[in-house]
């Protein structure tokens, strides 16, 4: 199966001063972003991007982020584990699809054509 790492807690007051320093530089990249309005754009898409990086590394700081690296790791290593299936295999069951796909949608047809048909005859408003 799977293996399962631990993640050591740091302190949760830490935690929490790591967690509100990347929510400040990540707005702190968009209020500097529109505070340079006069600026070149890229000299503003910069502000945005270092914000968003300088944010990131913060969050990476605290446990929660230290959790979502591992996460990531660990789903890296199940990719890797994973069988894909072969183009034959995939051509085949496309092809089931379609097939069911046309026979259920001339079946639904054929039940909404006969159930209207019903209800005109019923109600005498139709053919």
């Amino acid at each position: 199966m799977t293996e399962q790492t631990e993640i050591t807690t740091g302190d949760a007051r830490l935690d929490t001063v790591w967690l509100i320093a990347a929510l400040i530089l990540l707005l702190g990249g968009l209020v500097v972003f529109y505070w340079l309005n006069t600026q070149p754009m890229p000299l503003r898409a910069a502000a945005v991007i270092a914000g968003f990086a300088l944010g990131v590394g913060a969050f990476a700081m605290s446990s929660q982020g230290r959790f979502v690296w591992q996460f990531a790791i660990s789903s890296r290593v199940e990719l890797r584990k994973m069988v894909w299936p072969t183009v034959p295999d995939t051509r085949n069951t496309t092809l089931v699809v379609i097939v069911f796909v046309i026979i259920l949608g001339l079946f639904f047809w054929m039940v909404d054509w006969v159930l209207a048909f019903s209800t005109r005859h019923l109600l005498g408003t139709g053919a």
